[in-house]
């Protein structure tokens, strides 16, 4: 039997929020930001992000699951065209989608690519203007709301800043009022639905996009061979190898004395240990698999 009581309950709201934007908009950042954890990898190099990385955030009466997903721009290479395939999939499989715009870099190519591949589609859209701990003129700002008000109906538009946090709870709030009714898709306590082993190739990733420079970030894959945790000995020991495309790049990575290659290892490991709460004992490989961006095996195989 219903009460009047029961009848007046606020329905439960959850769904699928898509995190969409050019590289280097802050997607990542944000995703971390809003989940209080860190499973996006993250650097000041753009096309960081390759896969989609799913992230539950938990509200009072609300579980919004994002999607994080690579960014979106013209691609050249086979690699790069499967991960813009990847994010512009993650589009259609959402219930609210939140583009991401640097509003403290406005570029209105990679904004007009966006809109495009955002297009009619009949869902809410919220625009989330990050980076406005950098704008240094409000003018800017005022610019680029007004360039995204006059392209179609939103949601919201919702400056913020995914680095210190500005108004990011107001933009939760408005993807919470976005979801539709529903209960929630994972338990309380779901963080993320990828597996340690995948974080710990991610992490490895991310020390070679912020350590070394020109093409070898874009040219490294990370796979991982091993992942043996001991509950004994609350110690994780791992075994990966860095894939890179020419003999170069593999001499760089390991540096002189093989300095670069500890360096990465140390800095993945300790992040890794922060993400496991155990030691972690890392070993790591280095090979080269010539052009594997154009091998379309390769790519698959390295797990995109």
């Amino acid at each position: 039997m219903t009460t009047d009581l029961d009848s007046r309950k606020t329905p439960f709201k959850s769904g699928y929020v898509t995190i969409a934007g050019a590289p280097n908009a802050g997607k990542s950042t944000l995703l971390n930001r809003i989940l209080g954890e860190k499973i996006s990898i993250i650097s000041s190099k753009p096309q960081t992000t390759r896969n989609r990385i799913l992230g539950v955030c938990q509200r009072p009466g609300a579980q919004i699951v994002f999607y994080d997903t690579p960014g979106i721009f013209i691609a050249t290479d086979p690699l790069n065209a499967k991960i813009v395939n990847t994010a512009c999939g993650a589009i259609g499989d959402a219930d609210v989608l939140l583009a991401v715009v640097d509003a403290a870099h406005p570029d209105p190519a990679a904004e007009a690519l966006l809109a495009d591949k955002i297009g009619d589609r009949k869902l809410p859209v919220i625009v989330a203007l990050n980076k406005i701990d950098l704008v240094a003129e409000k003018k800017t700002l005022l610019g680029v709301i007004a360039r995204w008000s006059e392209r179609r109906t939103f949601a919201a538009i919702v400056p913020v800043s995914a680095l210190d946090g500005t108004q990011v709870e107001e933009l939760i709030g408005a993807i919470v009022k976005a979801l539709p009714d529903g209960p929630p898709y994972f338990p309380e306590d779901t963080l993320t639905d990828a597996t340690e082993r995948f974080i710990a190739a991610e992490l490895i990733r991310e020390k070679i996009f912020r350590l070394t420079g020109e093409e070898i970030p874009y040219a490294s894959a990370v796979t991982v061979e091993a992942f043996k945790p001991s509950a004994e000995e609350k110690r994780v020991s791992i075994e990966a190898t860095i894939h890179l495309e020419r003999d170069s790049q593999k001499g760089i990575v390991i540096g002189k004395g093989g300095a670069m290659l500890k360096r990465i290892g140390t800095e993945a490991r300790q992040d890794i240990e922060r993400m496991t709460g155990s030691k972690v004992f890392l070993k790591l490989f280095v090979r080269v698999q010539k052009n594997w961006r154009r091998d379309t095996k390769a790519i698959e195989r390295f797990g995109y």
